[in-house]
């Protein structure tokens, strides 16, 4: 059976096999990815930044608070180097700012900027209301299991980066 376009009834779903469900999962998920990247690019563009800087600021504004350079490196799994690289950008850019440690004076720490928090947020206020309406359309309890499957495909894609960074 083609995964290329989803049966329209919910009765022609529990019709799938399991093997149709788990291929149709992974040819949505490589359309997810791409799709994904595409509006990443368009969102960067919108805003005036690069995509990986745009995804460094996205992970930023779930830490809870300031994070060092290092911190930015293993989040984004750039090298350190290319973290302070990405650092220096997005301070150049006014879009972060670099805080002295509280705990060791030696180092520095970075948060993103107020006006460039509100700025960006703005710019995800329509984004973010149309993916909130989709998931508005499922049950709570499909939503626990969107989110389980979010968490371990990152755990399991996290893992896979490392893997292939690491030449194994």
């Amino acid at each position: 059976m083609s995964t290329d376009s989803p049966r329209s009834s919910d009765a022609a779903r529990d019709e799938w096999s399991r093997a149709e469900l788990l291929a149709r999962i992974v040819t949505e998920s490589q359309r997810h990815y791409a799709d994904y990247s595409f509006f990443t690019q368009a969102m960067a563009d919108h805003v005036g930044l690069h995509p990986t800087d745009m995804q460094c600021v996205a992970l930023l504004d779930m830490e809870p608070g300031p994070v060092s350079t290092g911190d930015i490196a293993r989040l984004t799994g750039l090298t350190s180097g290319s973290a302070t690289r990405l650092v220096d950008r997005l301070v150049k850019a006014g879009i972060v700012e670099r805080l002295a440690d509280p705990h060791d004076r030696r180092r520095s720490l970075v948060a993103l900027v107020p006006e460039a928090r509100r700025r960006i947020g703005d710019a995800w206020e329509t984004p973010g209301r149309a993916f909130g309406a989709v998931l508005e359309s499922y049950s709570d309890s499909e939503l626990a299991v969107i989110a389980d499957y979010l968490h371990r495909a990152a755990e399991v894609g996290r893992a896979q980066a490392q893997r292939l960074n690491s030449g194994s």
